[in-house]
């Protein structure tokens, strides 16, 4: 099974080699085909700390590193 990929704006760099990606998606409502936008967090690992708040990144799947960690920073979009 492929990894999965998202892309998402970084709102939290405050953790050593840790950011929290918010990562937003829309969707047609099934009843009322109404369009609805929602979003989750994610931490995900950057090991050299170069990712900063407002920063949009691209996350992959990993195997966990930690408690909370299971995605790792791709690249800068």
């Amino acid at each position: 099974m492929p990894k999965r990929i998202l892309q998402g704006v970084v709102t939290s760099d405050k953790n050593e080699q840790t950011i929290t990606v918010l990562v937003e998606r829309r969707f047609k409502h099934p009843l009322l085909q109404k369009t609805v936008r929602k979003s989750k967090k994610y931490r995900a690992h950057d090991a050299e700390n170069k990712f900063k708040v407002g920063d949009t990144v691209r996350i992959e799947e990993c195997a966990p590193i930690s408690k909370t960690k299971r995605w790792t920073v791709v690249v800068e979009v």
